[in-house]
């Protein structure tokens, strides 16, 4: 398998550590626009660099992705870039004749008219319109395959699939105890992503009605986590689960919540009132600019931040329902520990975490563990080889009986 990994920010260069110690690829192209970006990723990798090889490209330019897959002669291009690159890249992949692999997936945009009741365009409705194209392709694009998104959809089918006869809601929770040394406002993931993330109306799915939207950081509930993170207050995100999980597994409710405490939340809300957390470019002295894109130039990168920051990070899946006729309730989880993360990687806990599940997933497809045709997210897919990997690659997850 030749990879083509277009973005080498903080989970791009993640993945290449984390791949860097398998053996299942030939040869990865590491790319990004800022070429000195991707020859230190390639650089830091020592004794396996000569697998690896550093290139620029834009991923905006579908063209020059396209011909670069067939110059490079890659089987799979593997998109970690931020997702106002999902559409180029995936449309790239599919006229190159490759698969595809995301983290996240095309951008939403809200109703007109009823914002906070109906959905407008959905997370990933670019991408699904396009399913039939893949299938007679012949190739497979797998969406949405992170951490959340990706590894809370492996544990929604392995819940429904092992744990449960019948699941009455499966609420995808995200929480940490991490600080960061030195900032007040500091966030551990892009946040470019994350107002894209935290400002949209969040959706919820239920059996009866279909998807729809609330207000954001609605219908707040504290959370236990485990493994010393503790309670944490959750609301509504919208987020790519959501979106995915309801297509291939059955529950009559489907959520998403993340823990982004108070001040964090406000801080958000004072942007949006600001309107910095706008898209479209804004005349100033000089020229042009995104308000958003000034607000990411501003804070520190994300990926630079790992010495910086203390604590634990938990992803995971909560389920409720009944087995063999008897209530249950449990939560699948995965927790990495900053310092472990950096100390074994020198990557910080929110990006490895996001990055060892594509690695796994590039892993399983390799093989042959997972195979398909179209546009699939994680669940549509057997869940115990992709847990058994984890656990191979030395980062366990658990299972918690609420």
């Amino acid at each position: 398998m030749r990879v083509l990994l277009v973005g080498a920010g903080g989970v791009g260069t993640a993945i290449t550590r984390i791949a860097a110690r398998r053996s299942f690829f030939d040869h990865m192209v590491v790319t990004d626009y800022d070429l000195s970006r991707a020859e230190a990723a390639v650089a830091a990798l020592g004794g396996e660099e000569e697998r690896f090889t550093a290139l620029r490209v834009d991923a905006s330019d579908r063209a020059a992705v396209t011909a670069l897959i067939a110059e490079q002669r890659c089987d799979i291009l593997v998109n970690a870039t931020d997702p106002r690159f999902v559409m180029p890249l995936f449309d790239a992949a599919l006229a190159a004749g490759v698969d595809y692999l995301d983290m996240a997936m095309s951008l939403s945009s809200p109703h007109p008219e009823r914002p906070y009741e109906e959905c407008g365009v959905k997370l990933g409705d670019g991408q699904f319109e396009r399913a039939e194209a893949w299938e007679e392709a012949g190739r497979l694009a797998l969406v949405g395959v992170g951490v959340e998104p990706g590894l809370s959809d492996v544990f929604a089918r392995y819940a429904a699939d092992e744990l449960f006869d019948e699941i009455e809601e499966i609420g995808v929770r995200d929480g940490a105890n991490l600080t960061v040394e030195g900032y007040d406002f500091a966030p551990s993931f892009s946040i470019w992503t994350t107002i894209e993330e935290c400002l949209n109306p969040p959706v919820v799915w239920e059996k009866d009605r279909g998807w729809f939207t609330t207000a954001p950081f609605s219908e707040p509930e504290v959370f236990d986590f485990p493994e010393g993170i503790g309670p944490v207050e959750c609301v509504n995100v919208e987020h790519e689960e959501v979106l995915l999980i309801p297509r291939w597994v059955e529950s009559r409710r489907v959520t998403f919540k993340y823990g982004l405490g108070d001040e964090f939340i406000e801080t958000l809300k004072t942007l949006h009132k600001l309107g910095l957390d706008r898209t479209d470019k804004v005349s100033v002295p000089g020229g042009d600019v995104s308000p958003r894109d000034v607000v990411a130039a501003c804070l520190p990168d994300p990926a630079s931040l790992g010495e910086l920051m203390r604590g634990k990070t938990c992803a995971g899946t909560w389920v409720k329902g009944t087995k063999d006729g008897t209530p249950r309730e449990v939560y699948l989880y995965h927790v990495v520990d900053n310092q472990w993360s950096m100390r074994e990687y020198g990557s910080q806990a929110v990006v490895w975490q996001t990055a060892i599940n594509p690695v796994i997933a590039l892993e399983l497809v390799a093989g042959g563990a997972w195979s398909g045709t179209g546009v699939l997210g994680a669940e549509a897919l057997d869940p115990r080889p992709f847990l058994d990997l984890l656990v191979e690659y030395g980062s366990p997850w658990g299972l918690r009986e609420q």
